[in-house]
């Protein structure tokens, strides 16, 4: 094995050396794309496809059809019984304004049938409710019904009564199947009339979660689901694992994954097992790391038909949560790379998992969390599931929420023609975990032109610069090379660049070294692009019959003819015009390039029915005539809009403020209100210590196979540290709630209001943050108790390394409160008072 070991290892040496030479002559990294003849597959089961008014929804082998026209949707996940009822709005509105068009959520039997015939569809558990919602907001809806669905829930989400029947679950015995019937009736009797065929906003179930049993178990559930009423277009399962027996092709929908890296793994180390190949691009839709606690180690790959079905996926994490024993710190960076390489692999539907955190109800009987205890694989918060989402469990907004929506915006404007182009891998691609040196890239085309994805990011792996970098695409009898000269990539950064690429209006962009964001819809639209850090901007245009007549604005670059094209770079980046093209068609085109960061401000809302681009520095999301602005920076409230829109009151707008720019180059008119900060005597808290912490207990291990730390037990928090904190009693103005940051070193964290557990933390090095708002009601003298519980120098769990503390010689445990801040989450509105209609 050695001997072998040593055989592989000299050849990825070699065949790096060998792509350094080849870069350091400057010769093109070349990929040849081969357009696929012959009819894409179309003979699916599926359910009623039309809807009372009119519109459809159909699938090929290639991707989803939406009224007759390719379609590439956004959906994310978000759990509705994990989240309170009155804020369902608010969140669904800031899920569509980062681009989801479909909500995906699991109906987990344990949360609503916890005692045998009592169901429960009240409150924040009213499925209905949040169906119906989805649908006013226009978010389509896929319902994952299980039976079994996993989710981190005790059992998986079946009730314990369930559990204790004898019976072989997840199977065909009868009196099984009789109990999910039963379930899947409260399921169609809640969903009544919101199905895709009569209007409503739901277009798919997905039957079971991670299933690898004989496929017509599978075929039995999606005929229990039609015949209780579920006549939904898409029946989907999980991709993963490899069914024992397939299902028939074309009856169900696989879906695929990926994470950056998982909680469920046994060992105690960074990335392990293969997470680095959701850094590579690749044609493998199965992914071999989700599950693998359950499913074991084992080398995938995909089932025979898969090419049959369009590459959908719905568990791109968003983020990840921790287990006791793994505790990870996610990056945004992590998020954005993994959801790239999926584009850039050919997936035609980015499905997140999670999209919007939340927060376990509470139970009846039980708590609600997966527990080592309870027989299951691993321990998760009794009541946390933030999982360091986009959106977070108290509607944080954070950091890859924008990465993703930068791209969502690209695909909503040109997803139809990318849902259309198949992905190509070049000659030269990258050999396992270690080759940091061959680029990481991929293109997807059609028979004119196509995108090329590049991700030279990974977790935990600097990556080093790419230099004397160059691209030749090989179309049938065309030929790209781009850039004109070869570039340096540099470390830690991923992209897309567009290669003959329609602008419309008889505008062909010959290549770019810019990644396009969005266009406008106005009558002389505008497109706006990403500068890419460390990469000069260029435009290339091919010089023909049908050039383009373009105008570069004064001070914003240079233009010059070089090997049969016009070359335009952009120096001078930001939002306003740099150049205007003029199409064989007579249309105007203007093309703005923002900067890296400019680029994540960019939002695309609809207001009155009328798609607007703006940019603004606090978060935003739309309803109505109204655009409502949050941030917890008081001095994030500045809005740029149309020239031809105004808003009203406290809204004023600033003249001149790009008076450096030329008036023709003039993209937005820009409008500020001031917001008063609070002062920082109103965001005290009282801390006062009221227990000092005691030696914790030991560690334990688990008893199921390949056992981990099992997370303590309730008599172990009498050795937690214990403070009491004094909150404010309301949420000054003009804040709409605060997050209450806590800053701690420990191992599991609980706050708590006499004896109602609020939320708790497994310690990864990172504060616990709480939203204040939706307990002040039920906080007595605005009183919360704090338990810390000392983490154990030998305790056998993982923490990130970058966050993990130090223990000094001698010193058996830590526990420190470090820090209880106070951060307001301003809102102001805007009320839009002109728009063109």
């Amino acid at each position: 094995m050695k001997v072998w070991s040593g055989y592989i290892a000299s050849f990825v040496v070699i065949f790096c050396v060998c792509f350094s030479f080849r870069q350091a002559l400057g010769e093109p990294l070349r990929v040849v794309i081969v357009p696929q003849k012959g009819t894409p597959f179309t003979n699916y089961n599926l359910g009623t496809c039309a809807a009372t008014d009119g519109s459809t929804l159909r699938v090929d082998s290639q991707s989803l059809f939406l009224n007759g026209r390719r379609w590439f949707p956004i959906m994310g996940e978000f759990h509705f019984a994990r989240y309170p009822s009155n804020e369902w709005r608010v969140e669904l509105l800031k899920m569509k304004a980062g681009g989801v068009d479909i909500v995906s959520t699991y109906v987990f039997w344990i949360f609503h049938e916890e005692i045998e015939g009592q169901y429960d569809w009240a409150g924040s558990r009213d499925l209905r409710q949040f169906v119906k919602l989805c649908g006013e907001l226009g978010l389509k809806v896929v319902v994952r019904v299980g039976p079994w669905c996993h989710g981190e829930v005790r059992n998986g989400g079946f009730p314990d009564w369930l559990m204790k029947k004898g019976w072989r679950l997840r199977s065909g015995d009868t009196n099984y199947l009789a109990k999910v019937r039963e379930f899947y009736g409260q399921i169609a009797r809640q969903l009544d009339g919101l199905l895709w065929k009569d209007g409503g906003p739901v277009i798919g179930i997905q039957l079971e979660n991670e299933y690898r049993g004989s496929g017509e178990h599978l075929i039995m559930l999606k005929h229990i689901a039609r015949e209780v009423g579920l006549d939904v277009p898409l029946y989907t399962r999980t991709g993963w694992p490899t069914l024992a027996r397939p299902v028939p092709p074309g009856e169900i929908f696989p879906m695929y994954g990926v994470y950056a890296e998982g909680f469920w793994d046994r060992e105690l180390v960074p990335m392990p097992g293969r997470y680095w190949a959701g850094f590579h691009f690749s044609h493998l839709r199965m992914d071999e790391n989700i599950a693998n606690e359950m499913l074991g180690r084992r080398q995938v790959k995909d089932e025979e038909d898969v090419q049959v079905y369009p590459y959908l996926t719905c568990e791109i994490g968003g983020g990840m949560m921790n287990s006791y024993h793994r505790r990870l710190k996610i990056d945004p960076e992590d998020v954005e790379a993994i959801t790239l390489v999926k584009l850039g692999s050919g997936s035609v539907l980015l499905g997140y998992y999670m999209y919007h955190g939340g927060v376990n109800p509470d139970g009846k009987l039980t708590t609600l969390n997966e527990s080592q205890a309870n027989n299951e694989w691993n321990d998760l918060p009794v009541k946390n599931y933030d999982f360091q989402a986009p959106l977070g469990q108290y509607g944080q907004v954070r950091p890859h929420y924008h990465l993703l929506r930068r791209m969502h915006l690209f695909l909503h404007d040109w997803g139809e023609v990318l849902a259309g182009m198949r992905s190509y891998l070049p000659e030269s691609r990258p050999i396992g975990k270690s080759d940091v040196t061959n680029l990481r890239w991929a293109v997807r085309a059609n028979e004119q032109g196509g995108i090329i994805f590049v991700n030279n990011y990974q977790r935990l792996q600097p990556m080093p610069a790419k230099s004397n970098v160059q691209f030749k695409v090989e179309l049938g009898e065309q030929q790209f090379i781009l850039p004109n000269e070869p570039i340096t990539i540099p470390g830690d950064v991923c992209f897309f660049w567009p290669f003959n690429f329609d602008c419309g209006g008889g505008i062909i962009l010959g290549w770019a070294t810019a990644q396009p964001v969005c266009k406008s819809d106005d009558a002389e639209p505008i497109i706006y692009f990403r500068s890419i850090p460390g990469i000069l901007p260029v435009f290339a245009f091919k010089i023909g019959p049908k050039l383009p007549i373009l105008k570069l604005n004064k001070g914003m670059g240079n233009m010059v003819t070089n090997n049969g094209m016009v070359v335009v770079t952009v120096t001078n980046t930001g939002p306003w015009v740099a150049f205007t093209a003029v199409g064989s068609l007579g249309q105007r085109m203007r093309f703005c390039v923002l900067t890296d960061k400019q680029s994540l401000r960019i939002w695309k809302i609809k207001i009155n029915g009328r798609k607007l681009v703006v940019y603004s520095e606090g978060n935003l999301y739309a309803e109505g005539n109204t655009i409502i602005v949050t941030s917890t920076n008081a001095s994030d409230f500045m809005l740029g809009l149309p020239v031809d829109v105004r808003v009203r009151k406290p809204w004023r707008r600033i003249p001149g403020w790009n008076r450096n720019v030329h008036v023709d180059a003039h993209v937005f008119n820009w409008w500020v209100t001031e917001v008063e900060p609070i002062p920082e005597s109103n965001l005290l808290c009282k801390v006062q210590l009221v227990r000092e912490p005691g030696l914790a207990p030991k560690v334990r291990l688990g008893q199921i196979s390949q056992p981990v730390a099992t997370q303590p037990r309730e008599e172990d928090f009498q050795f937690a540290g214990q403070w009491r904190i004094t909150v404010p009693p309301h949420i000054p103005w003009p804040a709409v709630d605060m997050l209450l940051n806590i800053s701690y070193v420990g191992d599991v964290a609980r706050v708590s209001h006499h004896g109602n557990l609020f939320i708790d933390d497994f310690y990864n090095g990172l504060p616990l943050e709480m939203g204040l708002a939706r307990y002040l009601n039920s906080i007595k003298e605005g009183v919360l108790d704090l338990l810390i519980l000392p983490l154990r120098v030998d305790a056998p769990i993982f923490i990130d390394p970058r966050t993990k503390p130090q223990f000094s010689p001698g010193i058996p445990q830590l526990c420190e409160l470090k820090e209880i801040r106070l951060s307001p989450v301003y809102q102001v509105k805007a009320i839009v008072q002109q728009s063109r209609e």
